[in-house]
């Protein structure tokens, strides 16, 4: 291992969270920056759900037609803002050139690693703590329709190829795994290596035992500046006048990446996706496996007594802080769909949440080393599985500037690559 370093992790969320707690561990110094005060980042209205089935990217065979179809319905799961912005042009021709069945081939054994090295970081953090709610009882994936089915039977056998624990499961099969209340689907693929916990908890969990490891915490912080010699970052400013000092820096600010890489003269192409989620809380009558509503890509996750529904994958930009009634509804929709029992009511705005997921274009992180900035590291693209690849995210960061052994082949998260 290196000698101890004074690393500067710029993002609180649970990326920047985690690679945080794996350098403290290695003896580094470490402070965290986030624009927020630490809890109000994406990870807490997060789905809470650890998927290594999801070995897929966004960027495959069909979306671009699908997505398509799915503009001209307000309540549709996935919906990109029109908008004249070069920035836009830019993803959408990336994310069409990388939707392709051998991108897709090239990245499934990788995508099975790197989330069952996170399902493993987060089976030894439970070890520690049950507060969490961590659980493993896999993910349902419900269908009510033919087409959909026949869809996710063929993503379960390529799962099931790469020896990932899968079931087949008849209407009756599904009623029986479910207990907790009626099911309206004429199947599923219970997916038996997922898990899931509780997202709030979790952060919660976090931010204690990086204060106790003395993490240094700044929070309401904007970085406005980041000054660079002969290759080097030597500090980043904020919009609170202070001045931070580091031998290496870590940009892990989600969806709001592109900005900070700007004031390194790099590039990073990456559009946020809007997603919603809402909680029942103390749940009396609810399903006890979280499942996927496939036909509406509706996220139902139990955690302890409370139940979380999330939904909605809106391509647009971080200034967009409009709640959509009409999104939320087709979620409200999909769940009273597929779950008749539960009668849910469409959540009031405040009581709605909202965040931004970091998509890179080819569906795949960046996480790594910056070409030309010999500190500067990304650590952001997770999408929808920032939680899920968290804990890996932070380990692979760690040995990069630890020099430890990288127990993954981690070419395709490479944040230079050329997509």
């Amino acid at each position: 291992m290196s000698k101890s370093k004074k690393v500067v992790v710029v993002g609180g969320g649970v990326v920047g969270l985690f690679s945080a707690l794996y350098l403290s561990d290695s003896g580094h110094e470490v402070t965290i920056v986030d624009k927020n005060d630490f809890v109000a980042s994406c990870s807490y209205g997060n789905a809470g759900l650890i998927v290594p089935s999801h070995i897929i990217p966004m960027a495959a065979p069909g979306m671009i037609k699908q997505g398509v179809k799915w503009m001209f319905d307000s309540k549709s799961p996935f919906y990109v803002r029109p908008r004249l912005s070069l920035e836009l042009l830019t993803w959408g021709r990336k994310f069409y050139r990388s939707s392709t069945k051998e991108h897709v081939e090239n990245v499934k054994p990788f995508l099975r690693d790197f989330s069952l090295l996170s399902k493993e970081l987060y089976k030894e953090l439970a070890q520690e703590s049950e507060s969490f709610l961590y659980k493993e009882k896999g993910l349902l994936m419900l269908f009510q329709s033919d087409k959909v089915a026949d869809e996710e039977l063929l993503a379960a056998r390529a799962a099931k190829e790469l020896e990932l624990e899968v079931d087949f499961l008849s209407e009756k099969e599904v009623q029986e795994l479910e207990v907790g209340t009626k099911v309206k689907a004429i199947g599923g693929v219970h997916y038996k290596s997922d898990a899931h916990l509780y997202p709030n908890k979790l952060m919660q969990y976090l931010l204690k035992k990086l204060k106790d490891s003395k993490v240094e915490l700044i929070g309401n912080a904007c970085v406005t500046d980041i000054e660079l010699i002969n290759g080097r970052i030597l500090n980043v400013r904020t919009n609170t006048n202070q001045v931070i000092l580091g031998d290496e820096f870590v940009v892990a600010a989600g969806s709001w990446t592109p900005e900070i890489s700007k004031k390194i003269g790099k590039k990073c192409s990456l559009l946020p996706g809007k997603g919603y989620s809402f909680t029942l809380e103390k749940s009396v009558l609810g399903p006890t496996v979280p499942s996927i509503l496939c036909e509406g890509k509706v996220a139902v996750t139990p955690m302890g007594q409370d139940l979380r529904f999330g939904g909605t994958m809106e391509i647009t930009n971080v200034r967009d802080n409009k709640i959509r009634s009409k999104r939320l509804e087709g979620i409200v929709n999909t769940a009273n769909s597929f779950y008749p029992e539960l009668n849910i009511s469409v959540p009031s705005e405040k009581d709605t949440w909202f965040g931004f997921r970091p998509c890179s274009p080819d569906g795949v992180p960046y996480v790594g080393r910056v070409n030309g900035i010999s500190n500067a590291l990304l650590a952001t693209g997770h999408s929808m599985m920032g939680l899920s690849l968290a804990p890996a995210t932070g380990k692979i960061i760690d040995g990069l500037i630890s020099n430890k052994k990288i127990s993954i082949d981690i070419d395709f998260l490479n944040p230079n690559r050329k997509i």
